[in-house]
């Protein structure tokens, strides 16, 4: 078997300067990196670097790992680093059994006025505090040609480590929204021609059976409380019926209310 790329630096020193990026992932996830995200595994970084226009920051591999992985081995812009996987754990602070890290920064969130005119799906998170379910958003409105998510700040971050990871690297394709105020937002929503619709287990029209407009928003909020009573007036209560459980996971929901909409207005982003 070849060995790594010849572009490729090896790093064997966990405190090595060049890779200080990728230092005590754990820890850092909990306290923030100023701008910069962490992504993991082959199917991420391949996302990232073919799919993305983000900024790479620099990319880190087991070395045995870097022989076998054809999308690395052209040079680009940003560094490749090599390691053996015992470094790559020290580093880390965890056992990182996928054996590839990519750090890249932040972009800046974009607004309603940058939406696509025509048809389109929008899913907006109120409050939603599961990365799990943020990423699984996230890879929903991917799949289902949404050309962004919005999010208020009281939902969990997209570009966290397990929300890009859950997401399978959708939260670096697809644009975030960022609101303060849900009711604000709503507003702003309809300004755009955009219809709000709010998923609930208690509204009375059904998702199935609803005339969606073309341009359409589905609010959905917490599991458990949901939208707040001021979020649910403020826009058009739609339900998915189901038995035996009170409330659908909040990423399923989402799931079925961008296909639902897919399957009326067309697929196209």
């Amino acid at each position: 078997m070849s060995g790594p790329p010849a572009h490729a630096e090896r790093i064997t020193d966990p405190d090595d300067p060049r890779i200080a990026v990728f230092r005590d992932v754990k820890e850092r996830d909990l306290v923030g990196r100023e701008g910069v995200f962490i992504a993991e595994g082959a199917t991420v970084l391949t996302v990232l670097i073919t799919r993305s226009r983000l900024d790479v920051l620099a990319v880190l591999v087991e070395e045995t790992r870097a022989a076998r992985m054809p999308i690395l081995s052209e040079p680009r812009a940003h560094p490749l680093y090599v390691a053996p996987q015992e470094v790559l754990d020290q580093t880390a602070g965890f056992a990182l059994h996928r054996g590839i890290l990519a750090a890249g920064r932040v972009p800046a969130p974009t607004t309603l006025g940058a939406l696509p005119a025509g048809p389109l799906r929008l899913p907006v998170l109120i409050g939603l505090s599961n990365h799990d379910n943020v990423g699984g958003i996230f890879r929903s409105a991917a799949a289902f040609g949404a050309p962004a998510v919005a999010a208020d700040r009281g939902t969990a971050d997209p570009f966290y480590r397990k929300a890009i990871r859950v997401g399978v690297g959708a939260p670096l394709i697809v644009p975030t929204v960022r609101f303060d105020d849900p009711l604000a937002h709503i507003a702003a929503l309809r300004e755009a021609g955009i219809t709000p619709y709010a998923l609930s287990p208690r509204a009375d029209t059904k998702l199935s059976r609803a005339d969606l407009a073309p341009r359409a928003a589905f609010l959905l909020g917490t599991e458990g409380p949901g939208l707040p009573g001021a979020v649910l007036n403020a826009a058009v209560p739609l339900s998915i019926p189901i038995t035996a459980m009170d409330s659908l996971n909040v990423a399923v929901t989402a799931a079925l209310a961008l296909h639902t909409h897919a399957d009326r207005c067309g697929l196209a982003p």
